[in-house]
């Protein structure tokens, strides 16, 4: 029997419908952030960085960006003869086949997995967090206070805290209360969906729990362990964490990275974020072209102006173009003489000539207000926009348009293109 103190079980099988056109055709956690990372680099740099080199990965929707981007996890150091990272999707049973119907559901069916590794601990993480934290430090806290469970938790604004699960503790930070998405939030403290849980008390739960449907940890598995009078235990993180579950946060998220003083540093020595990324030749910037507060990607061509954007690899941005504010993915091709404003084009997009994006008023998309606002143009990868159109505020456009989509040449604010096919 192989025997690992802390195994970690990453959830990344996840949608991420409110991201839109972005994860019409990729799972949330392969999504592009950064220029050059993809969101579930982010954990998975945290682990080995951790010492943990144990990981399964439970991928589900969309699930081939996510399995070619991690291999056989050679950029962590996680080809291991024993250990390192295995991807572990749904798959038949000889009874009853099912897919991942909640987050805990997801574990219970990898539990031959964890009992390979026969772990002391395992951690629950999720594919879908921007952050850097230290597990073992979270580990060391979970033996000193003797807990079954440690939640890692953050304060968050009152305002915002019905979002969350909340927790309430005690002086020794023992949790007292767990309240899921409350209503009437008794404290700020927000749980990171980042759990410890020791082997015993984890097996027991999702065994126990294994009809629930949807069974889920904040919903299910950690009032369960509460109501058994299981210790459970508040690890306060005050590093950066951001969910990139929006558009908004999202764009925010990526436009921190190039403040003058990054809230959030990807260029730290100690503590590394790695990535598979494809050899490519390096990035050019031609002669009458300008770049200000960017981050550019490997193998991108600029001839136009760039500023206060994140740009990925093997980009090509026209003559004449002007890009602000916006986050363009990798593969992309944007004509000459193109404004954009306040936009996210996904992976090989090609905009044509002489295109305007982000103009008008902001008014709420009518398709899906709560996913297209914060004033952005979303375009979803390998779409095509034409030459010369203009694009207003709020809208969405997934597939190859052609300019008969666009009345009089214009897609007003709060308007879609979304072709048949294509998922908004």
């Amino acid at each position: 029997m192989i025997k690992k103190e802390m195994i970690a079980m990453l959830l990344a099988g996840g949608q991420g419908s409110r991201l839109g056109v972005l994860t019409a055709k990729v799972a949330k956690p392969a999504v592009a952030f950064g220029g050059k990372y993809r969101i579930i680099d982010f954990p998975l740099s945290n682990c080995i960085n951790s010492g943990v080199d144990t990981v399964g990965v439970l991928t589900q929707y969309q699930p081939l960006r996510l399995n070619s981007h991690i291999g056989i996890g050679i950029p962590w150091d996680l080809d291991r003869n024993i250990g390192g990272v295995t991807v572990l999707p749904p798959y038949e049973k000889s009874s009853n086949t099912e897919w991942y119907t909640g987050t805990a559901n997801a574990i219970y069916q990898n539990l031959s997995y964890m009992e390979m590794y026969n772990p002391e601990y395992v951690l629950i993480l999720s594919g879908d967090h921007i952050y850097k934290m230290d597990y073992e430090v979270m580990l060391d806290f979970h033996k000193a206070t003797n807990a079954d469970v440690t939640i890692a938790v953050m304060p968050v604004p009152m305002e915002e805290a019905s979002r969350f699960g909340i927790v309430v503790t005690d002086e020794n930070n023992t949790i007292t209360e767990f309240q899921e998405k409350p209503e009437h939030p008794m404290s700020n403290l927000a749980s990171m969906g980042i759990y410890i849980f020791s082997w015993k008390a984890l097996r027991e739960s999702l065994i126990a729990l294994k009809d629930q449907s949807n069974c889920d940890f904040g919903k299910h598995i950690i009032p369960w362990l509460k109501d058994r009078g299981d210790k459970m235990a508040a690890y306060e993180f005050n590093g950066y964490w951001k969910d990139v579950g929006t558009l908004g946060s999202y764009w925010e998220a990526n436009m921190e990275l190039i403040d003058i003083i990054p809230e959030f540093n990807l260029y730290e020595e100690f503590w590394k974020i790695y990535t598979s990324s494809e050899i490519i030749a390096p990035q050019y910037i031609a002669a009458e072209a300008k770049v200000q507060k960017s981050i550019i990607g490997d193998g991108t061509e600029v001839y136009g102006e760039v500023y206060n954007s994140v740009i990925g690899a093997g980009v090509t941005i026209g003559k004449g173009t002007v890009v602000r504010d916006s986050i363009i993915m990798q593969g992309t091709v944007i004509g000459e003489n193109v404004v954009m404003d306040r936009s996210i084009i996904a992976e090989n997009v090609q905009i044509g000539n002489g295109v305007v994006l982000g103009i008008g008023e902001e008014v709420p998309n009518k398709m899906k207000p709560a996913v297209y606002s914060f004033g952005l143009v979303t375009i979803g990868e390998n779409s095509i926009v034409p030459d010369g159109v203009k694009i207003g505020k709020n809208t969405a456009i997934s597939g190859k348009t052609t300019s008969e989509d666009y009345p009089n040449g214009v897609l007003e604010s709060g308007e879609s293109i979304i072709k048949a096919g294509d998922v908004a």
